[in-house]
Order: structure tokens, then C-alpha cells, then sequence
């Protein structure tokens, strides 16, 4: 998978429901190449979207599914 491919997914937030926003880049592992976090692009509420947004790390343990469409995440973990 590419990372374009990911960043077309929404994000969302198992124990809210809450789409927390798209994602703009990841970290990878020099020495495995395998993806440690991501980093997401959040919007939230109309004064955030007047700043611009904010970006908010996922790491890997906390991704629980990517699908078709969407990328599932609990960030409680």
C-alpha cells in the first residue's frame, strides 16, 4: 500500500466515532521500514479551522483496522 493510498482515508476514533481527519505523512523504522506512527491532520470545531488545524500522532498499536475507505484507531491505548 502507498502512502497516497492512506492519505484518501478518513480517520476515525472507535470509542467516540469521531473522524479525527486525514493523514499527511508517517514516521517509518530505518531499520525494519515498517510504519511507527502517523501523523494525521485534525480539524476540529470552526475556530481550529480558522488556524488551520492541528497534526496528531497515531502509533502503530493504536491502528485497528484500515479498510476500503476508512482508517479505524482507539486513542485511549
Amino acid at each position: 500500500m502507498r502512502l497516497s493510498d492512506l492519505q484518501n482515508k478518513d480517520v476515525v476514533d472507535i470509542i467516540t466515532g469521531e473522524k479525527i481527519g486525514n493523514i499527511i505523512d508517517v514516521e517509518i523504522s530505518i531499520n525494519t521500514g515498517n510504519i511507527l506512527k502517523m501523523i494525521i491532520y485534525e480539524k476540529k470545531g470552526l475556530i481550529n479551522m480558522l488556524r488551520g488545524g492541528e497534526e496528531v500522532s497515531i502509533t502503530w498499536p493504536q491502528i485497528k483496522k484500515i479498510g476500503s475507505d476508512v482508517i479505524l484507531v482507539s486513542r485511549n491505548i
